[in-house]
């Protein structure tokens, strides 16, 4: 079966973390799929924790963290591919296909995004982090002073 290297670098842009983009690829028996799926529903479980807990839970932070995992190898797996060449693509997931790829600007297009979306939410997780760290030391100072 052909491999299509917009619609892997289209999964991977439009549902990060599913590991969607690798079962199109490589198949239902790939276990990093699995445990980028895994991960995207643990970092979910641990942001609502979070919310719950008003950002307390080491738990929700651990599982959060699962899950910005999950987001970020997606956004950056559709980058390396995306940017490899359609000879080489073709030759490692279409050897047995006699269809060439020819990916044009749209995979592109998704590389370009998938870095733009990729480097804003990892800034803006380690902002949040950062910040949640440093607040907390703030508090464990006060009630060292008191």
């Amino acid at each position: 079966m052909h491999k299509n290297k917009l619609i892997f670098c289209s999964l991977g842009l439009l549902l990060p973390g599913s590991g969607l983009n690798i079962f199109y690829l490589k198949g239902l028996g790939n276990i990093w799929a699995w445990l980028q799926m895994i991960g995207l529903f643990a970092g979910i479980l641990g942001w609502k924790l979070l919310g719950a807990s008003e950002m307390s839970s080491a738990l929700g932070w651990i599982l959060a963290t699962a899950g910005f995992i999950s987001l970020e190898a997606s956004w950056l797996t559709t980058i390396t591919f995306g940017l490899r060449p359609d000879e080489k693509w073709d030759a490692q997931f279409n050897s047995q296909s006699k269809q060439k790829n020819e990916s044009g600007w749209l995979v592109i297009l998704c590389v370009i995004v998938s870095l733009m979306i990729g480097a804003a939410v990892m800034m803006s997780g380690l902002a949040i982090a950062f910040e949640q760290h440093f607040i907390s030391q703030i508090e464990a100072a006060r009630k060292i002073s008191q």
